[in-house]
């Protein structure tokens, strides 16, 4: 079976069955099925074969599913792409990748190929008419396990976007244990809240493909919009719900989740960025009749571990663990003289198995090799592995190492700061520990008060310094804070300070 195989099986199986439900339509699963076959035919016309990346680069709608379907059944390579990126960006990856051709609407286009660029071959879907070709199925060629079939374009902590070819054998082995995992079944209802560029989609779309059930597109405009969300999961009936944790706190904090006097959720599922326990523990209290899994794991593996909450105890501070492998994966902490971490230890999270990606586009395959992620984590008693930060966001201050990640959970336990983000700024003894804070409402905590608080937990060397107070922490599309960003800001506000 192959990735493509998912919509014609439940068109097959349940053809009247709605497939997907986007902001001003529906569509059933034979319909998705017949709008594919038409899109693989129009990119075909393209001169679209084998191996071939073709660029999404739509708003999220019915039409960016049947087209990145389109492209799967000539065993091409879709590329979904950031409707809100600038052309700049767009222009880099269509060059990238090289790309044969693009899905978009004609304004997007003018855009993106101004200034006599070379053009690819595209398909405006505001003026080509996709209708001219047959819905029908070809005899299209097999697709092997190895065979990339999509890439997503990530930029990491440089800026620079990087390609993640991932191939029918990484996705279906998350597939196929998510599904098992979550029960799936057709009458289920998944919300798709990831842009389909995140790797958060991939759930969302094929989980619910496989079963024969439904997702429901929420519009990029109402992502972060808490009302409206919650309205939205409500008015819906949505029984599967996958995001970030930063957008189920915006529900819960503005959008009245934890008011509703009853829920159509069964599964609330969370990854992209540690869950704050103390507001995890309000929602799950809350809702304890609904199941909530922690999934973890880069573009670059997909889910990899997961864990699912079962208890909240007072003791647990920090995040809850991000569990064992899945997926048919194996994980282990590796030590920085190269042995296997033992309970209690500290390691890099290695992984090997069959979700690790092919390989960074334009580059060296990755093959059967383990992949390191950069993750700190701690191997648990109980076979759990806990994650402590990042290694690229370590740092030293006046010999010490220090985890920003430490003391930001420390600053967020105090009950008037909702999010924190630490960073160092100057050098040598000028250097210092620099808080921004995101406050709960009411009262400013002064900077002494935090510093009381934070010496309860925190040993003297990584006590903040300084606590500037923001309205919001910079986030990229995906709903992660964005360190890059505010790092960049605050040099160049320094910089002007300066002169």
């Amino acid at each position: 079976m192959s990735l493509r195989d998912l919509v014609s099986g439940s068109a097959r199986k349940t053809p009247d069955a709605i497939a997907i439900k986007g902001p001003d339509t529906c569509i059933t699963y034979r319909a998705l099925d017949c709008m594919a076959n038409r899109f693989a035919h129009a990119l075909a016309s393209l001169g679209v074969r084998r191996g071939d990346r073709v660029g999404i680069w739509l708003n999220k709608s019915v039409w960016a599913v049947a087209a990145m379907q389109g492209a799967l059944r000539l065993n091409a390579i879709y590329v979904p792409l950031d409707a809100l990126s600038p052309a700049a960006r767009i222009r880099t990856i269509i060059d990238d990748c090289d790309m044969r051709a693009l899905v978009t609407i004609q304004q997007w286009a003018d855009t993106v190929f101004a200034d006599g660029l070379q053009e690819r071959a595209c398909f405006c879907i505001d003026r080509d008419d996709l209708h001219v070709f047959p819905d029908t199925a070809e005899q299209w060629l097999e697709s092997a396990d190895n065979e990339v079939v999509y890439i997503l374009y990530t930029s990491g902590s440089t800026g620079k976007p990087k390609g993640v070819c991932i191939s029918n054998r990484n996705v279906l082995a998350f597939v196929e244990w998510a599904s098992a995992m979550l029960g799936a079944r057709g009458p289920d209802r998944f919300s798709n809240h990831a842009p389909f560029h995140f790797d958060l989609s991939v759930l969302d779309l094929y989980v619910a493909f496989q079963v024969g059930a439904t997702t429901f597109l929420i519009p990029d405009g109402l992502s972060y919009m808490p009302q409206q969300l919650v309205k939205f999961l409500v008015e819906e009936g949505l029984t599967i719900w996958y995001s970030v944790p930063s957008a189920l706190m915006m529900m819960m904090e503005q959008g009245g989740l934890l008011d509703l006097s009853s829920l159509p959720l069964r599964a609330i599922l969370f990854a992209g960025e540690p869950f704050p326990v103390k507001h995890l523990r309000r929602l799950y209290e809350r809702w304890s009749e609904v199941r909530f899994l922690n999934l973890y794991g880069p573009t670059e593996t997909n889910v990899r571990t997961y864990y699912e909450v079962t208890q909240l105890p007072d003791s647990l501070q920090r995040s809850v663990p991000i569990g064992k492998a899945c997926s048919g994966d194996v994980v282990w902490g590796q030590k920085e003289d190269g042995t296997v971490a033992l309970s209690g230890e500290e390691g890099q999270l290695m992984v090997t198995g069959p979700t690790v990606m092919v390989g960074y586009w334009g580059q060296q395959v990755h093959g059967d090799r383990c992949y390191a992620t950069g993750d700190r984590v701690l191997l648990q008693a109980d076979g759990n592995y806990t994650y402590l930060g990042r290694y690229d966001q370590m740092t030293k201050l006046r010999g010490y190492r220090i985890e920003c990640g430490d003391i930001e959970t420390a600053l967020e336990e105090h009950p008037a700061i909702r999010e924190a983000m630490v960073m160092v700024q100057g050098t040598g003894l000028d250097a210092r520990l620099v808080a921004f804070v995101v406050v709960a409402g009411g009262e400013i905590p002064t900077l002494l008060e935090i510093k009381r608080h934070c010496s309860t937990r925190l040993p003297r060397y990584m006590i903040i310094d300084e606590m500037r107070v923001i309205s919001a922490l910079p986030r990229t599309r995906n709903g992660k804070i964005d360190r890059l960003a505010l790092s960049i800001y605050e040099g160049a506000t320094q910089a002007k300070g300066e002169k």
